[in-house]
Parts: C-alpha cells; structure tokens; sequence
C-alpha cells in the first residue's frame, strides 16, 4: 500500500461515525449489521448504536436500487436468517448476564456511556407492561432494548419464558423493519434527487423508522394518560 492509499485510509477511519448506519453497512457489509445488531441488544455499552436505522438501511441495501442508494448489495437472505439469530443471541447474553451478576451489573457511576436512570426506564417498562408484553415491546425502543435484557435477568424473569417472547420480538423487530426498507427503496430512490442522496438518505431513513415505530411510542403515551387520570380521579 502507497502512502496516498494509506492517508486515504487514514482520513476514512477519521471521519468514520458511529451513528451513521451507513458506514457499518459499507465498511462491514452483511457481518457488520450481524456485529452491531449483537453489541446493541447483548452489551450494555452498545446501547448509542443505530439498530433501527440500520436495519432499514440494510434492507434498503439488499433492494434493486441497492447500489444508488448505499453503494453497496446485501443479501436479503441473509439478512432475515442472521439479522434475528444474532439479535436474539445478544438479547439472551443480555439474560443471563443480569441473572449471573445481579445488580452489582449497574453498579457503576454515571458516565458518559452509562446512567443509572436507563437501568430505571428498563425496569419502568418491564414493571409496567409485565415481563413477556416488555420483551417484545422494548425492541422497539432504543436504550430500553439494551438495558432490558440484564434486567429481566436481574429481576429472575424465568429463561424459557424470556427465550420465547425474546425470538418474537426479535424476529418482529428485525425482520419488520428490513423488509420495510426493502419493500420501500425505490419509492425513496424516486424521491431523493440523485445528486442529492448522500445528503438526504440518513434523514429519510429516520423518518420513516420513527413513523414505524410510532405505534408503540402511542400505546405507551396512552397508558400513561390513562394512569394519570386514574390518579387524579382518585
């Protein structure tokens, strides 16, 4: 490698984000969506990684227009096998970490990658909605789905259990949104200017991955409301 290839790679890694899904699709491919959808639900220091986005991303990348619109082509195969087997695999790591260590896990000061209040939201909604109902919910929502999973192992949720409605939520959360960005690239190709898809691309994948998972924001605004004005009508 010349020095003018070792410079260019250099700058890439410099200017590499963490948050654009974008570049873990063109830098890893099929294995780094597996990679990060596996760090997200399995590592509590995954939890600022862009799962939803990415996962529409790739399924954007394993369309027909795939090449104009990331500049790279994944197998949509692979994507609906491995992208729910490596979720799962990461959310069971999450389990049995949380059952293993108990809440000596969180027992460490906030941080800029940690705060104690997103082990509290995790417990809030496993609390609330009731362990199956928070399993399934809570891969729709970031930082909850990652602290989630040790919490249920913390709070001795039972490991079938958890396995069962873990492999649903997975499989809805992930193969859902990838088969939306596949089912939806081309309209996104015709509406994004060609010259203009490297600066439009990222915003318009965040947009529709927020309308996808607005349902359960509602469901979860409504229930709120609901308590509220039981506790003022009592």
């Amino acid at each position: 490698m010349d020095t003018a290839e070792k410079t260019r790679a250099l700058s890439e890694v410099m200017a590499f984000n963490p948050l654009d899904p974008k570049g873990y699709i063109k830098a890893g491919g099929i294995f780094g969506v597996w990679a990060i959808l596996f760090a997200e639900t399995g590592l509590l220091v995954g939890f600022f990684l862009p799962g939803d986005s990415l996962l529409f991303l790739a399924g954007v990348a394993a369309s027909t227009v795939a090449v104009d619109l990331v500049g790279v082509k994944l197998s949509l195969t692979l994507l609906l096998i491995g992208a729910p087997i490596c979720a799962i695999l990461g959310a069971q790591l999450g389990h049995y970490l949380g059952a293993r260590y108990g809440r000596k896990l969180f027992a460490r000061p906030n941080s800029r990658l940690f705060k104690q209040e997103y082990v509290d939201k995790a417990e809030y909604y496993f609390t609330k909605y009731g362990p199956a109902k928070a399993v399934v919910l809570a891969r729709f929502i970031p930082i909850v789905r990652t602290f989630l999973n040790p919490v249920a192992g913390v709070l001795h949720m039972p490991a079938r259990q958890f396995f069962m409605w873990n492999v649903i939520g997975g499989l809805l959360w992930t193969d859902g949104i990838i088969l939306a960005g596949y089912l939806l690239a081309k309209e996104i190709r015709d509406l994004i200017p060609p010259e203009d898809i490297d600066k439009y691309i990222l915003p318009v994948v965040a947009l529709i991955v927020l309308i996808s998972v607005l349902p359960v924001f509602i469901e979860i605004f409504r229930e709120r409301r609901s308590k509220k004005r039981a506790t003022t009508g009592a």
